[in-house]
């Protein structure tokens, strides 16, 4: 297989089977003598959100039986690419969002996860929305390393064109990403064109005002009219839109005749006997096009945990004749199951046996062993991560302390200088308060930022932070969703979440803590009358206004609440009705990236602080 040049005239020997594949127009679908039955072999990966690392105690269930595996991680995903070598016409395709999710990113900014995408030289790599987290510089960095390996990978996005003279176009709009790759394989040309989600790209992440971000649809079509033109007749798009968009636009198009896509992490194909659920449809899903002719659609999950592997045959006129394949997940061969006192441990020889048996059977998850080169790789990002770790990366300018509910006997932070008193005082959660003021500062769309007071584990004490402190504080592997309420059903939340452990005898953890939201909390009174006096801060001017029952409000928050975590049973009926979008911004490198970025963090003002005044549950008036 030959590469060719991108959005450049033909050479002659290509204008020549172009013109030959363009001549004679007995069908739309005509293609030159001797090339009916080609196949080609897609190997796909998407959304590994820098998750370099195994996956420990993955839980799975074999035999109906929890069982632990370790689950994924790059250097098996390398394996599997290179398992497929010998395959024919194969292309392998990075579907977007390699970056943001841990501190491989945070602390590498990008060179972690170049290094281990060359050990498996894709083919081409579309970009995502998590790819301008950093703006278009941070993205200019990331692809230096990716282009510094031996891969030469090339950048798709069609629909986005950044000005000449910014950091992806020093000299031509070319330099760093292309619309779309022409691939020769058995004689015949694909074209495969890459197209990145534009509205999630333009108001989360933080591209340049100068980059332009066109439709999806539209630029798609009109860069397939131009490759038809050209006498290209099989066209994948590679995109970075979600699964549900994939199928609409598959839809609204001609002559596409496959899509491999990202953004929505996926899971697609049948893992019900591993007890996984959430499988959103069939691997490869066939939809028809405008044409009516048949489109495969593929995605593989997410966190380096799947490969997909999607074969598709082309009939004599160039359309898709078929698709078939399947998704992957790698695993280790160490299991361990409950015992008697339902610890997991090592399983024995026997179980281990009819283990593996039954994992032969089902097929999907597979034993795989980390390909060396990566594993070496990956080590040596590894062990300076654990150095890093130790690094200043912030200075709290006084003690942020923990606490649940304010009023609560313990007290969380006993021991922290600062924090003597901090369970009985109105304003509860320093700690809470800071990282909901980060939450609200990273979303760029969101009125509120609403978490849990469980949701953090340690209080702040004053003086340098460090990587490792923060992950102590915010240990847990949660992303940021955004989510769209009236404000009669912010007030329903916040009622949810006091009621969890008043009244429902849940996890005090539940307890509410907002940033750019305030009110007066009476616990003392039923549900329904506990929360008053109910306000908003206007990201405008942060001027304070009342809370109004009719008007929209953007509030981001934790996937675990709004999934209905501790009792947050009103986001989890708007998630579930679709009316969520997920960031995928890791909460705790969110939080990080907040205090790299401001140096230092204090208390918020005292009228900042989502509790005005606070009654407890036995009346009384806490100062």
């Amino acid at each position: 297989m030959r590469r060719f040049a991108l959005s450049r005239p033909l050479s002659a020997g290509l204008l020549t089977l172009a013109l030959l594949v363009a001549g004679c127009h007995p069908s739309p679908r005509q293609k030159p003598s001797g090339s009916s039955g080609l196949e080609i072999n897609i190997a796909h990966i998407n959304d590994h959100h820098s998750h370099l690392e195994a996956h420990a105690d993955f839980e799975i269930a074999v035999g109906g039986l929890p069982t632990r595996v370790e689950a994924g991680g790059f250097p098996r995903l390398t394996t599997l690419f290179k398992a497929q070598a010998g395959l024919p016409n194969l292309l392998k395709i990075h579907a977007g969002d390699a970056m943001t999710g841990t501190l491989y990113h945070t602390l590498y900014n990008g060179e972690a996860d170049a290094a281990l995408m060359n050990t498996v030289c894709f083919d081409v790599f579309a970009l995502g929305n998590h790819e301008f987290d950093e703006g278009d510089a941070g993205l200019r960095r990331f692809l230096d390393y990716l282009r510094s390996g031996p891969c030469q990978t090339t950048v798709l996005a069609a629909n986005v064109e950044p000005a000449i003279g910014s950091p992806l176009a020093p000299v031509a709009i070319d330099d760093y990403r292309r619309p779309y790759l022409l691939k020769e394989v058995d004689g015949i040309v694909l074209g495969i064109i890459g197209i990145d989600v534009r509205g999630k790209t333009m108001n989360s992440s933080r591209p340049l005002a100068t980059t332009l971000f066109r439709d999806e649809v539209d630029t798609a079509q009109k860069t397939i009219d131009e490759l038809r033109a050209r006498g290209i007749r099989h066209i994948i798009l590679v995109t970075h839109q979600g699964y549900e968009a994939d199928k609409a636009m598959a839809a609204r198009l001609s002559d596409v005749d496959v899509i491999i896509g990202g953004d929505s992490h996926t899971l697609l194909g049948s893992f019900s006997a591993l007890g996984i659920s959430g499988s959103s449809g069939p691997y490869p899903t066939v939809v028809k096009n405008r044409d009516g002719e048949r489109v495969c659609i593929g995605q593989a999950w997410e966190y380096a945990k799947a490969f997909a592997l999607m074969q598709v045959r082309f009939d004599d006129r160039g359309a898709v004749a078929s698709c078939n394949g399947e998704v992957i997940l790698p695993i280790g061969d160490d299991f361990r199951q409950k015992n008697g006192a339902e610890a997991f441990v090592a399983v024995d020889t026997a179980t281990r046996a009819r283990i593996l048996e039954q994992l032969a059977q089902h097929g999907t998850a597979r034993i795989v062993s980390p390909d060396p080169i990566a594993q070496a790789e990956l080590a040596h990002y590894a062990g300076r991560l654990d150095d890093m770790k130790r690094q200043r990366i912030g200075t709290a300018g006084e003690s942020l302390c923990l606490v649940r509910v304010p009023g609560e006997s313990t007290n969380r932070s006993s021991g922290v200088a600062g924090c003597e008193s901090a369970n009985t005082l109105a304003r509860g959660s320093d700690i809470a308060q800071a990282v909901a003021e980060a939450y609200r500062q990273v979303s760029r769309l969101a009125d509120i930022a609403l978490v849990n007071g469980g949701g953090m584990r340690t209080a702040l004490p004053q003086g340098d932070v460090s990587f490792s402190t923060a992950y102590t504080v915010l240990p847990f592997a949660n992303v940021l969703i955004e989510l769209r309420l009236s404000g009669r059903q912010v007030l329903e939340v916040l009622e949810d979440a006091v009621a969890n452990h008043l009244d429902r005898n849940g996890s005090d953890g539940s307890h509410p803590y907002a940033a750019g939201l305030r009110w007066d909390l009476d616990m003392s009174r039923p549900r329904g009358s506990r929360l008053a006096n109910v306000e908003i801060k206007s990201r405008a001017d942060g001027a304070w206004q009342a809370l109004e029952p009719a008007a929209s409000y953007t509030v981001v928050t934790s996937d675990f609440l709004a999934m209905g975590g501790d009792g947050y049973s009103t986001l989890a009926q708007i998630h579930l009705a679709g009316g969520s979008v997920n960031t995928y911004l890791n909460y705790t490198q969110t939080f990080v990236d907040y205090l790299l970025a401001q140096g230092r963090v204090s208390r918020p003002a005292a009228a900042d602080y989502s509790h005005k005044t606070v009654i407890s549950r036995a009346g009384r008036r806490l100062p």
